[in-house]
């Protein structure tokens, strides 16, 4: 099997062979893209008379062509997508300007992982997160097309951070609705379908009080679901209902769970977090191995834990603190 490497020189050299006759007068042009929490080898088409083209990405490409170990059907399977994606391009090279203020939406990530996007991008930091701004393109049905909004698209909207900001607040509210479930809510479907009767699931979770129960908190499509933190008043009606200030762990960029402050020691919940974030969860979906903690009563949300590892790639981005007897020395 080919290192990685091998692909990339073979995507580079081979690519255009498996594209339609309309695209054999352009070529493949790799390069780097920063994206949430990751920076990929991205490509696209340039040349020909096409103004606008998606880019496709050779590190999903590789992971594709270790499952299957058939290198033609990658790539002609890539080819077909891209072509296809060439088509509605045209929707991020015709967007109407006048429209944007209504679409602009926000999303939580991690600050430290991506400390060289943030540096492209306008944005605000929240604890160990930053809010960055996305630009709704497209809806359909449950799903949404998004673009982040970096810089050099911030002055063509001529819009600053603040009004940004403003703007992202009621228009992802509007567009994303967000949402509070209970877990046993969303899981019971699931264990139903395997077969589980309903006394099986109520013994599954245990007694059905609120401060024993987990909340999720998301939106109605899904996706940067975890933003939906950011509306303290919908925190506060939980911990209301729960009747106790709340931890919240981030499970993803997509959602994030609440639970009473007597679930436990807020720092073994973050060992948890990050267990479940490197076993589980994507790199690109991660959000924090932190724990959050409401207080109700000062309404306010700040960090429950301070854990060296701040990275999202299983790396500690600062030495950890060794404890001598006479204090603290690195």
């Amino acid at each position: 099997m080919m290192t990685y490497e091998e692909f990339k020189e073979v995507v580079k050299e081979t690519f255009m062979d498996y594209m339609p006759e309309d695209y054999r007068d352009m070529r493949i042009d790799i390069r780097p893209v920063i994206k949430v929490n990751e920076k990929l080898d991205g490509f696209g088409l340039v040349g020909g008379n096409h103004s606008t083209v998606p880019t496709m990405y050779i590190n999903y490409l590789y992971e594709d062509y270790r499952e299957s170990e058939k290198l033609q059907s990658v790539l002609r399977q890539a080819a077909k997508e891209m072509a296809s994606a060439v088509k509605y391009a045209h929707l991020l090279g015709n967007l109407n300007f006048k429209l944007a203020k209504n679409n602009i939406i926000f999303q939580l990530v991690n600050t430290e992982q991506n400390k060289e996007m943030l540096m492209e991008v306008p944005h605000r930091e929240f604890q160990d997160l930053s809010i960055i701004y996305r630009w709704v393109v497209k809806t359909d049905g449950e799903s949404i097309q998004s673009a982040i909004i970096r810089n050099g698209l911030a002055e063509d909207l001529d819009l600053t951070e603040e009004q940004m900001y403003k703007l992202a607040v009621d228009n992802t509210r509007r567009i994303l609705l967000p949402t509070i479930r209970p877990i046993k809510d969303i899981l019971w479907g699931v264990f139903e379908s395997n077969g589980m009767t309903a006394e099986e699931i109520d013994m599954m979770f245990g007694q059905d009080l609120p401060e024993k129960a987990m909340w999720v908190i998301g939106n109605d499509k899904g996706i940067h679901g975890a933003a939906s933190m950011l509306y303290e008043e919908n925190l506060h009606e939980l911990a209301m209902k729960v009747g106790t200030d709340l931890y919240i762990l981030p499970s993803s960029i997509h959602e994030v769970i609440a639970v009473s402050v007597k679930m436990g020691d807020p720092y073994e919940l973050a060992q948890v977090v990050r267990d479940i974030n490197m076993g589980q969860v994507a790199l690109s979906e991660r959000l924090s191995n932190q724990v959050y903690h409401y207080d109700k009563d000062l309404r306010k949300l700040t960090l429950a834990t301070n854990t060296p590892n701040k990275r999202l790639d299983d790396m500690v981005a600062e030495p950890q603190l060794i404890y001598a007897s006479k204090g603290l020395s690195r």
